[in-house]
């Protein structure tokens, strides 16, 4: 973070209203196909993909390595290690490269960003591609490393399909109306962002995963299942997580305080200015 005041996420903003037609070069800016493609995918966007893909490589290779290892001998790893390693490793790549891509690592945040206008939905696509990208190439990396064992972390439900997808809304929700405060909201502890993102993943796993896994992350749950080819319940873990993700995302925005406005256009342009000239 750069500053007292930054958030980790504070660079992702609404898109900016282009300028009034009430002028030729107004208009014929707004219409560029040039101009437009560079408000949607700034200079830069190519290393924010880039370091999506790294960030959830890391994320499933410790998340679902740790759930692995505790799968196959729990004296070498307990099942509270693996949920605080998971907690842990989000903590840690937040201050890593949050100032870089925002540090989603998760199709669920991603969309929760965009559904409620605080991430470009034209970035979307990429950066969704760059988190299944990086979750598969971690689980089939764990294959290798634990092989003849197949327990590399794979989220299944241990009861039933509706339990699971109630747990997995409920832990995602939690996670994400957590990371909306910190990422988004100028009043909360933006320099504890990443503890407090970290420490709901903890807490909503532990709880979470002796129903559902507590996966809280389409990638995460994807990236085992393509590599052990085994895909029970897998549409839990795209329902579950996306609907709670969503509805935290609504439900700050709903109770945020809206008497100091989130990030204002004029300080993110401004910014965004300054960081494309110090490149």
């Amino acid at each position: 973070m750069e500053g007292a005041n930054q958030n980790t996420f504070s660079f992702i903003v609404s898109p900016i209203d282009p300028p009034s037609p009430s002028t030729p070069e107004a208009s014929s800016s707004s219409t560029s196909p040039a101009l437009s493609f560079a408000h949607c995918y700034p200079p830069g966007f190519s290393r924010k993909v880039f370091a999506e893909v790294i960030g959830t490589f890391l994320l499933v290779f410790v998340g679902s390595g740790s759930a692995g290892l505790s799968a196959m001998d729990e004296s070498k790893v307990s099942k509270l290690g693996a949920s605080l390693a998971g907690g842990l490793i989000v903590t840690v790549m937040i201050y890593s490269i949050g100032h870089i891509s925002g540090a989603h690592m998760n199709p669920a945040v991603s969309l929760a960003f965009a559904a409620v206008r605080h991430f470009p939905w034209p970035q979307v696509p990429f950066y969704v591609a760059a988190q299944l990208t990086g979750a598969i190439s971690a689980s089939y990396t764990l294959r290798e490393l634990f092989q003849p064992s197949k327990e590399i972390g794979a989220t299944s439900p241990a009861g039933s399909h509706i339990q699971a997808l109630i747990m997995e809304m409920v832990a995602t929700f939690t996670m994400v109306f957590i990371s909306m405060a910190v990422a988004t909201d100028t009043n909360a502890t933006g320099q504890l962002s990443g503890v407090a993102v970290g420490s709901s993943v903890c807490i909503a796993s532990i709880v979470a995963g002796p129903i559902s896994g507590g996966s809280m992350n389409p990638a995460r749950t994807l990236g085992p299942a393509i590599a052990t080819s085994s895909y029970k319940g897998l549409w839990v873990y795209f329902v579950g997580p996306i609907t709670g993700a969503i509805l935290a995302a609504w439900s700050y925005n709903v109770v945020r305080d809206t008497e100091h406005p989130v990030l204002p256009s004029v300080e993110l342009i401004q910014k965004s200015l300054t960081e494309i000239a110090s490149y």
